[in-house]
């Protein structure tokens, strides 16, 4: 199995490749016991967004041979989130990011990497 982090930066690259933007990944391991990282992107409308899911849900079973173990928010494509246990990714429309800021509730310079 691939470490967390090795998989988390891989769902990063991923997600660059497919044009998401503002890619970034938090470490949370410290911070809580549900991750040790939060994958966070944009995609630039809700179509976007729900192919940048679509894209890295078939890329993910294709190369691991997992399925996120939960997903919400695909069909409305504001705020699209899988959960693949140690890492779970958060896909938003510009607007959610900026009402939810995950980065600022999550991060500080220590443990933010962007992509």
């Amino acid at each position: 199995m691939i470490e967390s982090k090795d998989f988390a930066r891989e769902i990063c690259n991923l997600l660059k490749d497919y044009k998401a933007e503002d890619v970034v990944c938090i470490c949370v391991k410290e911070k809580t016991s549900i991750a040790d990282y939060f994958v966070v992107a944009d995609g630039r409308s809700m179509t976007h967004t729900r192919a940048l899911i679509g894209h890295l849900e078939e890329d993910i079973e294709k190369n691991h041979g997992v399925s996120p173990t939960r997903k919400e928010g695909v069909r409305e494509g504001r705020w699209a989130v899988l959960d693949y246990g140690d890492v779970i990714v958060h896909i938003f429309n510009d607007e959610s990011r900026l009402f939810y800021h995950l980065e600022q509730l999550w991060g500080d310079e220590s443990n933010v990497e962007k992509f």
